[in-house]
């Protein structure tokens, strides 16, 4: 679990700007099996976030930063950032050394790569080649991303729209837009640039293309905390597909992760027992099986154990990229759906054996009920001095009333339409209204056009009196 907010914060945090989140427990993940999933970037990004979160973890997620970082030979800054934050916590370590010639070195062949590529670029607008230009700006730009510069490398990819020449390189371009805008954590732009892409028909071979943009959008509707639209992009990414295809964003385990929990937070009880039966999501389920125990207990009403579940993987997910700021939030909307399931069979209920289900021993439940009566998260009642809980009361005879009256009037409305079409139909009458389609009255279904047929409220009751 997340230490205690007086627990000293690894000075690495202000590396990724995720939160002031630290993990003091032992996690469950071994770091460099962990790691070995991912490609690129993200790599590097991971190993940052669990150094800035775990204080367990911190020096082995930097050395491990620091090497992969030397053997991209690209981006020094961040080098230079690593070797001093390793330096401070344990300056023994052989990578707290900062490797100035190596640095240098690095430094002048990414100045003359830069150098070269402008050039080259320059002579392609010069020549008015539309494919060169093109191929010149994604050069410069994958340069410009290698080393860092991600707000440079957005602008650049975004001139390339100008000289595409195909629906293929539209959709590269609107990726390479979206991955960009992934890395700097703009979850709005990388939104936009998937719901362009998504519509455009690409080759039927090039299978990476919708699962790719569907894991970016559901990672840019997780960053925006749209649950449930998180939750449908993932469910619908297909888990038969090769992991290399994404591994530069995500593994199949954070796939299953972020499905599983999103469904776990926004679906009903039905839905998540069809989840379970006949999703072909459950294939990735398997990957995370504590996973789909927690939603089959739930599912099967033991919220208790569903929650405990959850929280001895809390530390884990918390050491999520994408995960992290959300790990709180996700779980008190587990942790309030199971109170307000526990409670609906019942009409009163003692708050001791709600404290048995949900509360950690010795502490009381009472407390966060209050909070959730006073948001609208439950409709209950609590009584103090007899410790109850007490549901509100629906009036079942009221309810049942109301539900008859809407009945009726619907059954008197239908039966009045129905008895006017007869009318018409029987004098041989041809009704005209709003233009709308094709012309014409269907007096089988009422309709004129694409439109429907409606009896107006004032003539209704003259009309069937006409009839009768």
């Amino acid at each position: 679990m997340a230490g205690p907010e007086n627990e000293p914060q690894p000075r690495v945090a202000h590396l990724v700007q995720v939160g002031d989140i630290i993990v003091t427990d032992v996690p469950r993940i071994d770091l460099e099996s962990y790691i070995s999933n991912y490609k690129g970037r993200t790599r590097t990004n991971r190993l940052l976030l669990i150094a800035s979160t775990s204080t367990v973890l911190v020096v082995d997620a930097l050395k491990l930063a620091i090497q992969e970082v030397k053997e991209n030979k690209f981006d020094v800054q961040q080098y230079r950032h690593l070797t001093e934050e390793l330096r401070a916590l344990d300056s023994t370590q052989p990578e707290a050394v900062f490797d100035r010639h190596w640095a240098d070195t690095v430094d002048k062949t990414n100045q003359q790569e830069l150098i070269r590529l402008e050039t080259e670029l320059k002579g392609y607008k010069n020549n008015l080649i539309k494919e060169s230009i093109r191929m010149g700006n994604e050069d410069l730009a994958k340069h410009l991303e290698n080393t860092g510069e991600l707000a440079q490398a957005y602008e650049v990819y975004a001139k390339m729209r100008s000289d595409v020449s195909s629906t293929k390189h539209i959709a590269e371009v609107g990726l390479h837009l979206a991955r960009i805008s992934i890395y700097r954590r703009d979850w709005s732009m990388a939104i936009a640039n998937v719901n362009k892409i998504s519509s455009l028909h690409v080759d039927a071979e090039d299978k990476s293309f919708g699962a790719l943009c569907g894991i970016l959008l559901g990672i840019g509707q997780l960053g925006q905390a749209k649950y449930k639209d998180a939750t449908q992009s993932f469910l619908q990414v297909a888990a038969t597909l090769d992991p290399t295809l994404y591994h530069e964003f995500a593994s199949p385990n954070d796939i299953a992760t972020y499905g599983g929990l999103l469904a776990l937070a926004t679906m009903t009880r039905p839905e998540l027992d069809r989840f379970l039966d006949a999703s072909p999501f459950r294939t990735f389920l398997e990957l995370e099986p504590h996973l789909r125990r927690a939603i089959t207990q739930f599912v099967n009403g033991r919220y208790s154990v569903c929650l405990t579940i959850l929280e001895s993987y809390r530390s884990d997910y918390l050491l999520d990229l994408y995960l992290q700021p959300h790990v709180h939030h996700l779980y008190s909307l587990i942790r309030a759906k199971c109170i307000r399931h526990f409670l609906q069979p019942f009409s009163c209920v003692t708050i001791d054996s709600m404290n048995a289900a949900f509360a950690s021993p010795g502490a009381s439940i009472e407390a966060e009920l209050v909070e959730m009566i006073r948001h609208g998260g439950l409709q209950a009642r609590i009584d103090s001095i007899e410790k109850l809980v007490t549901t509100a009361n629906v009036k079942p005879r009221a309810k049942m009333q109301n539900a008859s009256l809407t009945a009726a009037r619907t059954y008197e409305k239908d039966a009045i339409s129905r008895i006017r079409r007869i009318g018409i139909i029987s004098a041989d009458l041809e009704v005209k209204g709003k233009q709308r389609g094709h012309l014409g009255f269907d007096a089988l279904d009422g309709s004129y056009g694409s439109s429907r047929f409606e009896p107006d409220k004032d003539d209704s009751a003259s009309f069937a009196d006409s009839l009768a």
